[in-house]
Parts: structure tokens; sequence; C-alpha cells
């Protein structure tokens, strides 16, 4: 025997679901159908909202973490080209500074150095033909020896450090404090014009300081050999400096010329 409960809704699944496939073939064409679909839409819109912002975000999130690092990667690469280039640059600048220094460094030999004037002055056999000028620095082995002081066609005149005529302004590497270093004449090298209390220790290193284009600042002079006096002028130090180069026994020496060439 057939149970009618069962046969009842098997009747309206069919019933049903023949109603939905027809309002499925009729609705496009139905404006009142057509409103509730868009009705229903709107209302299951309102929980849908979150979970498509939620996906949005983590669409954002991911593109964002993606060119994150790419960025990351593009900035390690172009540090890398940039210490490359900046040790290019600097092998290019350090060789550029050699070959002009080769180019302006003239070597002299030194021809005359009178026993009345022996901490004064000596003579050179490089003049206004090479390229000297008067100011120019002389060196030997790389510490200031003085300064061209007169120029002939063939030869020149080099006030030395020890004299007490020539006067050239210094910096303390170590502190920065200025002070003029002048010799005495009689074999010794001073740094004066130093205020007291300004903690100038023995072996602090001195070098010119910035006085015009043929004298440049930075060439080395020598160290502070003592711990200072008071001079006679209230206030300051004089310092005894041990110079670089040996200024008993200049044979050769070296000029830095002008940076604008020969100058006749």
């Amino acid at each position: 025997m057939v149970d009618r409960r069962l046969t009842l809704e098997w009747i309206h699944g069919i019933v049903a679901l023949t109603l939905g496939l027809f309002l499925l073939g009729v609705s496009p064409n139905v404006r009142f159908l057509r409103n509730v679909v868009d009705f229903v839409g709107s209302v299951l819109s309102v929980p849908e909202h979150p979970a498509v912002r939620f996906r949005e975000f983590l669409q954002e999130l991911y593109l964002w973490s993606r060119d994150k690092s790419d960025l990351t990667r593009q900035l390690e690469v172009l540090k890398n080209e940039n210490a490359k280039l900046q040790i290019a640059n600097s092998v290019i600048m350090a060789e550029q500074i050699k070959s002009e220094l080769d180019m302006r460094m003239e070597d002299a030999r030194v021809t005359l150095r009178e026993p009345h004037s022996w901490w004064n002055e000596v003579r050179i056999d490089k003049g206004l033909n090479d390229g000297i000028i008067m100011g120019l620095p002389v060196f030997q082995n790389g510490f200031l020896v003085g300064r061209v002081s007169s120029v002939s066609a063939f030869s020149s005149w080099v006030e030395l450090l020890t004299s007490s005529a020539l006067m050239i302004p210094v910096v303390i590497e170590e502190t920065r404090e200025l002070g003029v270093v002048v010799g005495n004449s009689n074999g010794a090298v001073l740094l004066t014009y130093i205020p007291e209390g300004r903690g100038i220790e023995k072996g602090m290193k001195v070098s010119t300081a910035l006085i015009g284009e043929l004298l440049p600042s930075g060439i080395p002079i020598g160290a502070i050999a003592d711990e200072g006096k008071a001079s006679s002028d209230n206030g300051y130090m004089t310092y005894k400096i041990e110079p670089g180069a040996f200024m008993s026994r200049l044979y050769t020496v070296s000029v830095l010329k002008h940076s604008g060439g020969i100058v006749r």
C-alpha cells in the first residue's frame, strides 16, 4: 500500500519545482519580479558588505606587501650601485688629485745657504722660467719648509720656517685652535698667540690655516714639542714646534706651483 503522506510530499515538490522554473522563465519580463529580486539583493548586500570589504582589504594588503618587497629589493640594488659609484668616484678623484699634484710639484735643488743667514733663507735652482712665483710653499718630505720670498729668471730664494721674518697662520689639528708659527732665526720654530688654558699638549699636530690661494690650508708643519710657557703678552702661551722637515739638512726641496700654471 502506497504511503499517502509520501505521495503528497512528492506532489508538493513537483509543483514547487514547476512554479520555480516558471517564475525563473518569466521573471526577466515581469517588472514586479525584477523589483522583488532587486529588493532581495539589496537586503542580502547588507550582511555581505563586511565580507566584500574584508576581501578587498586582503587584496590591497597582498599588493602592498608585494610592492614593498619589490621596492626593498630595488633599494638594495640602488644602494650597492651607489656604493660602487662612490668608490669609483673616490678613485677617480684621487687619481686626478695625484695627477694634478704631479704636474704642480716642482723639485728643486738648494744651491746656496749662506752661514750668516743659515736659519733664514736658502736659494734654489728654480725660478720664474720654471713657473715659480713669490709666496709659493716649499716642502721637504711633505712638510712645509718655507715660502718663496724672491724670484729671478733661473733661481729663487726661500724664507725658512726658522726665520723670524716669516709668520704663518696655523691651526692645531686636534683642537682647531688658531695660532701663528714664527722662527727665532736661531734654529727654533715657535707657535705663538695661543690663549692660556686651551688644553694644548705635546705631540699635537700643527698645519697651515686657510690663508690664500698660494698657500693652501692643511699643509703639515710639525708637532708641538713642549708643554709651552707664558709669553710676555698677557694671556698667551708660546710652544716650541718640532718641524717635520729636517731644517738643518735641506739639499732638495719641492715647490707647489700655482694651479693657474706658469706665471711669467
